[in-house]
């Protein structure tokens, strides 16, 4: 989706990336093999998952000043079936064009 994301003409730059949760540090090698998404690891002194809520699989929609505008949950909206992708993607270039 982010090479779909980068081709498409939005008022703000998308980009996506991936946060672990604490106590998850040992899946970050599997979280980022074979792949290029940036990968982020939450800390005690960040603690963004208690902050912004987070529940598993959440994709977590950050305006320009990194303050959370929408959630949709990957478990709830598997990616793989058309319509989702379309909704996800739909949501971040909607957002990306004030």
């Amino acid at each position: 989706m982010q090479k779909e994301l980068d081709a498409a003409k939005t008022g703000v730059e998308i980009r996506i990336l991936g946060v672990n949760h604490i106590g998850e540090e040992s899946t970050n090698d599997l979280m980022t093999d074979g792949r290029t998404i940036p990968w982020l690891q939450d800390t005690a002194a960040d603690s963004v998952w208690d902050l912004w809520n987070i529940i598993y699989r959440d994709v977590v929609i950050l305006d320009e000043g990194n303050i959370p505008v929408a959630v949709y949950n990957l478990t709830l909206h598997d990616l793989g079936k058309p319509n989702n992708y379309d909704c996800l993607k739909s949501i971040l270039t909607d957002l990306a064009n004030p």
